[in-house]
């Protein structure tokens, strides 16, 4: 039993110090990528109605991240984090403060150190944040500003995201012990083919069956999926024989895939972690044609992909 599931705030301004302690039921690397992407920060920074925009982000020892928090009437107010100690995966020490949107500090409101420490903790992973300050006042300017509402309601955005994001991933995969697996892809006609699959092999579809295209999820800036697709296959997985895994999704032109022969099958390369992979992708696309960067996706994976040529 997890005892700190929801967001535990503890004050001590006597000694200028706001401690923040929030669990996640995710793994340790996937939540750690969410607090030093800018992409994936910009999705649960800050409280709704409010939205984050990252300017620049450039997540080192001696980097920074600047990003405006966007009101819902546009209103902007600039801040900014500089990286002052990074221990990959345990923690990371910042400054943070007000600017404009340049950079340029604010000093009419007063500047913090966050000290942001990581733990894996179960099945998932527990967040400690210890917020300091030179001065009790200056802790009080940003609780009197509405910090501790704003951040708790930040940290649940980032819960809702995390059980967005990676609820297909945690059903079909439940660990990350390395594999190689199949993919297919087929003009329309997956579940048929996969429901003979299954009659062959006597096995089933991995968690909870078909994930078809109508349960994409939206998102801001992209249209809506066609109804003409929406029950087409977007992923489903069987496994077969020997622990491998055969994979498959419709490639509908809706969607800009194209299908011809010899682009309909691929080799799945799935490393335990994430440094693996990106090793392994950069040394086999090295002087290739990268159809798709490495990149996290909606359901959960760190993904991409490029063509093989054999000469």
């Amino acid at each position: 039993m997890v005892s700190n599931a929801e967001t535990q705030v503890e004050k001590d301004l006597a000694n200028k110090k706001i401690t923040i302690t929030r669990y996640f039921e995710a793994e340790l690397e996937l939540v750690w990528l969410t607090w030093t992407e800018g992409e994936l920060l910009d999705q649960w920074w800050a409280p709704r109605p409010w939205r984050t925009e990252t300017k620049t982000m450039d997540f080192r020892k001696g980097g920074h991240w600047l990003y405006a928090m966007v009101g819902p009437n546009n209103e902007r107010h600039w801040a900014r984090v500089d990286f002052d100690k990074i221990d990959f995966q345990k923690g990371f020490e910042t400054t943070d403060y007000f600017t404009d949107e340049n950079g340029v500090k604010n000093t009419e409101f007063p500047e913090t150190r966050w000290r942001n420490s990581f733990r894996a903790m179960g099945s998932g992973t527990e967040v400690t944040v210890e917020i300091t300050s030179a001065t009790e006042a200056g802790l009080q300017t940003m609780l009197a500003m509405g910090f501790e509402t704003g951040f708790t309601m930040a940290l649940g955005n980032l819960e809702q995201y995390l059980q967005a994001q990676f609820k297909i991933r945690k059903q079909l995969k439940t660990n990350t012990k390395p594999r190689v697996t199949t993919y297919l892809n087929f003009p329309g006609n997956t579940e048929e083919a996969f429901n003979f699959y299954r009659s062959v092999f006597g096995t089933e579809f991995s968690g909870e069956g078909i994930k078809r295209f109508g349960d994409i999820p939206p998102e801001s800036g992209h249209p809506p999926v066609p109804d003409v697709i929406k029950k087409m296959v977007l992923h489903v997985e069987l496994p077969i024989l020997g622990g491998h895994v055969l994979m498959a999704t419709d490639a509908p032109k809706e969607m800009g895939m194209t299908l011809v022969q010899g682009n309909n099958m691929h080799i799945c390369v799935e490393p335990s972690t994430r440094a693996e992979t990106k090793k392994l992708f950069d040394a086999l696309s090295k002087g290739g044609n990268v159809t798709m960067p490495l990149k996290d996706m909606f359901f959960g994976a760190y993904f991409g992909e490029f063509p093989i040529a054999l000469e």
